[in-house]
């Protein structure tokens, strides 16, 4: 099979009049973009600036300083609006996914969902195969969950398990790590790719859909497999008694009622997704993304009423919404939790999330000036002859990022500003296909400048160096695998 052979090249979906009139400046354009990038480098690595202010002021400078380059670019007169309608734009959906999202993952935290999950796991795939049970606890637990959160939860089991079966606790850590890592960056409601989806104009069931189908294998392919072979070539300390907290199995939910919560909102938005596709097979071919999102908007609206109430109870919002609100009855008061106790899980849990959606909004910030300043045009101008497929550049666009300044985050969002112009044209499986490829590379090459390195490196009890030897390894590996799975898919949907 020639991986590449059917994969797009770019140039063959820009609009070439835009192309056209962006090619004067596109050398000058293409450097002020590689000072933005400098500059947020600067600015996050070496000023320590919260990644928030640091995107916004790199929006700022490159928008203000875009006249000197392209006449045509955004006046400075208008420069604050662009910010200001950039990120209302983009928080209006991510905002309300990521706040909903938190506040559920806060409520299955609290029930011990996440313990419940692991523990029966790992009784049923028993003592001899307990890593492959947090494999797949990591990946199941991660899409409602944030990774640091559900590694603080689980750290005292790993432990437990270490104890019991007299193996290293790598044996165990390291596989799910593995799992939290793909889920959280490949399947949404996670912050990462549901901006990316967001930015791009994807269906975000298109995405569960494909973040499940790469993510599920490369997490087993960089699985318990490779974590053991690597976990056996460092020496970490011994189990520490006192990390081992013993959990009362009788207070925790069953399996049964963990995996209905979880699966519930995905289901409805997948099940949306298909009556969606259903739907749209009236639509004329060749229809621009606005006009077929207009066009299938007012089919939906005259549709039958079974069409309707799936499109409604799909919507993303809607379905978390819902499951939310029957997650605070049934995890929580059905399960003796009082009212003020329900309201504080709830008002800290939008506490971290309200930091990451600021970033996020300053994500599309960055989109929208380099749309507004002719950037993604230029960059159109300079690799539309070049031969390079989309998700090639897609994934060396996020690896860079993230390469360079450490969060996948601000990776995913900058590689979703760089790539937008370039796939102008594609169908809504492909632009599924760019956003998990785009979650591939801004996974992986995990080093000091990550936090989660830091993360894992402490809660595992490594060093430097023996995180880098393993976390590192295993991280690139989830970026290359998962990428290269991306490859293959897309032959069967280009």
């Amino acid at each position: 099979m020639d991986v590449f052979g059917s994969l797009p090249l770019l140039g063959a979906t820009a609009p070439t009049t835009d192309v056209t009139e962006a090619a004067p400046a596109a050398g000058p354009l293409i450097a002020l973009l590689a000072f933005g990038i400098a500059l947020l480098l600067i600015l996050i690595l070496r000023l320590k600036l919260q990644a928030f202010l640091a995107l916004l002021v790199v929006s700022v400078a490159v928008a203000a300083s875009s006249r000197l380059v392209n006449p045509d670019a955004v006046p400075l007169t208008q420069v604050a609006n662009t910010i200001v309608d950039s990120m209302g734009g983009a928080l209006g959906f991510i905002a309300t996914i990521i706040g909903i999202g938190a506040i559920f993952g806060a409520i299955l935290e609290h029930s011990g969902g996440t313990q419940s999950l692991a523990k029966q796991l790992v009784r049923a795939f028993g003592p001899e195969k307990a890593s492959w049970a947090m494999l797949l606890t990591g990946f199941v637990i991660s899409i409602p969950v944030f990774l640091d959160v559900a590694l603080v939860i689980l750290a005292p089991l790993l432990f437990a398990l270490a104890r019991d079966t007299k193996r290293p606790y790598l044996y165990f850590g390291l596989p799910l790590v593995s799992g939290l890592a793909v889920t959280h960056a490949f399947v949404p409601p996670t912050p990462g790719p549901v901006a990316v989806a967001y930015l791009l104009g994807v269906n975000l069931g298109w995405v569960i859909l494909f973040g499940v189908m790469v993510g599920l294998p490369t997490a087993i392919i960089c699985g318990p497999w490779m974590c053991r072979w690597l976990a056996d070539r460092v020496v970490v300390p011994p189990i520490d008694e006192d990390a081992i907290v013993a959990i009362d199995d009788e207070n925790l939910p069953s399996l049964k009622t963990v995996l209905t919560f979880i699966g519930l909102p995905i289901s409805m938005i997948l099940a949306n997704t298909v009556v969606e596709q259903w739907v749209a097979r009236d639509l004329p071919d060749g229809l621009g993304g606005a006009e077929r999102a207009s066009q299938l908007a007012e089919l939906l609206a005259n549709a039958d009423a079974w069409v309707q109430a799936v499109t409604f109870l799909g919507h993303p919002v809607i379905a978390l919404l819902a499951t939310t609100i029957a997650a605070l009855y049934f995890l929580g008061t059905r399960r003796g939790v009082d009212r003020e106790t329900l309201l504080q899980i709830s008002t800290q849990a939008l506490g971290p999330a309200g930091i990451i959606i600021l970033i996020t909004g300053a994500g599309g910030v960055f989109k929208g000036v380099l749309k507004s300043t002719g950037i993604t045009d230029a960059l159109v101008v300079v690799f539309a002859d070049s031969g390079i497929s989309v998700l090639v550049l897609a994934w060396a666009f996020a690896t860079l990022i993230r390469v360079a300044q450490g969060s996948a985050t601000v990776a995913m969002l900058t590689a979703a500003g760089l790539i937008g112009n370039f796939v102008t044209g594609l169908n809504q499986p492909q632009l599924a296909l760019v956003t998990v490829v785009i979650a591939a590379g801004a996974t992986g090459f995990s080093h000091v400048n990550d936090s989660g390195f830091w993360m894992i490196s402490r809660y595992l009890r490594m060093t430097e160096g023996q995180t880098l030897r393993t976390w590192g390894v295993i991280s690139t590996m989830i970026s290359l695998v998962g990428f290269s799975l991306t490859l293959v898919l897309w032959q069967f949907i280009g």
